[in-house]
């Protein structure tokens, strides 16, 4: 927890706003409550090193020099932050062309300069990674992990406890190499801005779907820095962000002015109850539970006194009621508090009712549970003899020892048959496993998932958004729920899947509870 000026100040923060955001993190309070790091980022470094080497300052912005001013950050109380770059270069927002000092090739040497200076914390990013004149490349041809693991290793030689923050973006999965050991945190995706949006939140959260298990006390998916107190996301949609970021354990980096900030603003990062989600010490991030495309989102994790949060988000822009069905986190009744407001709300019997403004978010922290029993599922392969597959789609195998249906959508179409609508037929509730490596560094109409429609024996067909199941095409997500009308009774039913415009994820099978 703490302060990064990036969201504010992109990569031209000056001495001068150092100090006054470190003194504000002090004057609001926020250091009492966890905020400690007061990190530098982009900018501060000179474009030439030394004559021995080592790396310097950009006077104009530091004038009185980086241990100066970790000096002032330390005498606060507080723990000083550095930034640098695992590549010849380090990152700039005038399109590479700034050339600041990266580390790579000097990283013993500039690890212990880091550590003179008494810092705490770095953050290394991954600019100019792969040579001196590819800036930005989120599909490098070579490995960049051994550029994390040498400064791990540099960092380690000094002696010093240095908290290792790797910003590499997300590019190669870094959860799976695996980074929990090799770094402290590290980034699941491209920036969350500037500027601040609502769709830059919905493509980290997709992004986020199948890796929180990577995570834990020592190691953290890390979400990118806090919008909270920017413009361009409402009050509801910061209070979303920041308690997504805290349920998920994500490092809460707050990154605006923090001498302009709202009274609005400080109240969302102050409140110690969605605080204490995020410093739970059992550290286990709420994973996803449930997707009513269009509609909203439900995620839970368990928290260190037994109880477990739940996080509702709503996915439309608009203020209206939404029921929330206490089945989605495998409840039929709990004691509830709402974790944003403090309400005691008493004993859920089945789902709960509340209003929600656009793009806000129910928080509840949920104990003495009484458990649902589990839906059984009849599973049908998607790559079955009997299915209909048309218009391109296809079978592949999988880690030799599996068979997915791709290229469905774009004229592709996978029709399951014979399959069991029970007794009475109806609405029935489906589990769906599917690949999709669809992942983007950038926004589009439906970011890290892809869209599939589903209909039953030639009914409407409906919209239903499935995120990623991870960075490679052979990387399965088990267990995707939807529910679908106008089943018969009996083995005839016909489950279409297909998609006008796009292409679907890969199937491997459809499950129905009978």
């Amino acid at each position: 927890m703490g302060w990064n000026p990036y969201n504010a100040y992109a990569c031209d923060t000056v001495e001068s706003q150092y100090h006054s955001n470190a003194q504000a993190l002090v004057d609001l309070g926020l250091d009492s409550l966890g905020y400690e790091y007061l990190n530098l980022d982009c900018g501060w470094q000179g474009t030439a090193r030394n004559s021995s080497g080592g790396i310097t300052w950009n006077t104009a912005a530091i004038p009185n020099g980086v241990p100066a001013l970790g000096k002032f950050v330390h005498d606060l109380g507080l723990k000083f932050g550095v930034y640098s770059d695992g590549g010849y270069f380090a990152c700039d927002t005038v399109g590479g062309t700034a050339h600041f000092l990266g580390s790579l090739g000097f990283e013993m040497q500039d690890a212990a300069t880091f550590a003179s200076w008494g810092a705490d914390y770095l953050k290394y990013d991954n600019c100019y990674a792969v040579s001196t004149t590819d800036f930005v490349d989120f599909d490098p041809p070579i490995e960049i992990e051994p550029h994390y693991t040498t400064m791990r290793d540099a960092l380690s030689a000094t002696d010093r406890p240095i908290l290792f923050s790797a910003c590499e973006w997300g590019v190669q999965d870094p959860a799976r190499w695996p980074a929990s050991a090799v770094v402290n945190s590290w980034r699941i995706s491209n920036d969350i801005g500037p500027p601040s949006s609502w769709d830059n939140i919905f493509r980290i959260v997709n992004q986020l779907v199948p890796i929180t298990g990577f995570a834990g006390p020592g190691g953290w998916n890390d979400l990118d820095l806090l919008e909270v107190g920017n413009i361009g996301l409402t009050m509801a949609e910061q209070q979303t962000h920041f308690t997504f970021w805290a349920a998920a354990k994500s490092p809460l980096i707050i990154s605006t002015d923090l001498t302009e900030i709202s009274e609005e603003a400080v109240g969302i990062l102050t409140n110690t109850r969605v605080i204490a989600l995020n410093q739970d010490s059992l550290g286990q991030s709420i994973s996803f539970k449930r997707r009513y495309t269009n509609d909203h989102d439900v995620w839970a994790g368990p928290l260190s006194d037994g109880s477990m949060v739940a996080v509702v988000i709503e996915m439309q822009n608009s203020s209206r009621a939404i029921t929330f069905n206490l089945s989605d986190v495998g409840y039929t009744s709990a004691t509830a508090i709402n974790v944003i407001t403090g309400a005691l709300l008493g004993t859920l019997e089945n789902s709960y009712t509340s209003t929600f403004d656009a793009h806000g978010s129910l928080v509840l922290k949920l104990s003495n549970p009484v458990i649902a029993p589990q839906p059984t599922f009849t599973f049908y392969d998607a790559a079955a003899s009997g299915n209909v597959l048309a218009g391109g789609a296809s079978t592949r195998i999988v880690n030799n020892t599996i068979t997915v249906v791709g290229f469905v959508g774009n004229g592709g179409t996978l029709e399951f048959t014979g399959v069991d609508g029970g007794a009475s037929g109806g609405t029935k509730l489906l589990s769906v496993d599917y690949i999709n490596a669809d992942f983007t560094p950038t926004n589009t109409d439906c970011s890290n998932c892809r869209n599939a429609f589903m209909s039953v024996n030639g009914g409407t067909a409906v919209q239903v958004q499935m995120p990623l199941s991870g960075q490679s095409w052979d990387i399965l997500f088990h267990g995707y729920l939807v529910s679908l009308s106008g089943f018969k009774p009996g083995k005839t039913n016909i489950v279409q899947i297909s998609n006008p415009s796009a292409y679907t994820p890969d199937f491997y099978r459809l499950g129905v509870a009978v």
